[in-house]
């Protein structure tokens, strides 16, 4: 599984973007499903999508609450080494055009810890995080990366009852975000399927008209909306 390469494209065009959207599906999932499953949903226009695909359908082997092996490190850096190519390619297309990420479920994990490791807004720029039923990758002997976010808006939420992200593992998740500076919103629903539903849409509906029209606000050398 180590080495990924794929991605699709939907949405607007990368000239006439106004926010560059990358959306990280879950284990066994594909960019399809993450097309139909939420780019599909949302009604905020002019959003180019960037839809990365996973080799076999899951970015790593190992629960997100497993401790690191060898094998989950390197599964794991294939991984973010992945994202992060599709980030800067997508950003080089669409310079200066905002850039939200999005992860679901495994592709969250992996997007929280893509943005603990790597400032894809260091450039500066409006940006915004969304993590839907997602976890920091690890068990609680590991010593996880942790960086300053600069006041950048992350909505995150969750299931309390979900079967992949225990509520501990994402409260801590939630924990982490805000120690580091995010502007963070996180709901949590009770009883609800592991599934992306209609609020946590709006909510990224939310994050996309945001960082598309918000002036720019400059905090120690970063922007974000």
């Amino acid at each position: 599984m180590v080495g990924h390469g794929g991605s699709s494209v939907a949405g607007a065009s990368a000239s006439a973007a106004e926010v560059i959207c990358v959306i990280v599906h879950g284990r066994t999932q594909t960019a399809d499903d993450m097309r139909s499953q939420i780019a599909a949903r949302l009604s905020t226009t002019n959003v180019r999508f960037h839809l990365l695909q996973a080799t076999g359908n899951s970015w790593y082997d190992a629960r997100a609450i497993d401790p690191l092996t060898e094998a989950t490190r390197a599964q794991l850096d294939a991984a973010i080494a992945h994202l992060d190519g599709v980030v800067q390619a997508a950003r080089s297309e669409a310079a200066g055009v905002p850039l939200v990420i999005v992860g679901f479920s495994q592709g969250g994990c992996l997007a929280a810890e893509y943005v603990f490791r790597h400032d894809p807004w260091r450039e500066g720029g409006r940006g915004a995080l969304c993590l839907l039923t997602s976890c920091r990758i690890g068990g609680p002997v590991d010593v996880l990366p942790e960086r300053s976010l600069y006041g950048l808006p992350v909505y995150a939420s969750c299931g309390d009852e979900d079967p992949w992200i225990p509520l501990d593992a994402y409260f801590s998740l939630a924990a982490t975000l805000a120690r580091n500076g995010a502007r963070l919103r996180s709901d949590v629903f009770p009883g609800r399927p592991h599934e992306v539903d209609a609020v946590e849409c709006a909510a990224l509906d939310e994050l996309l008209a945001a960082v598309a029209s918000r002036p720019l606000p400059t905090t120690e050398g970063h922007a974000h909306a």
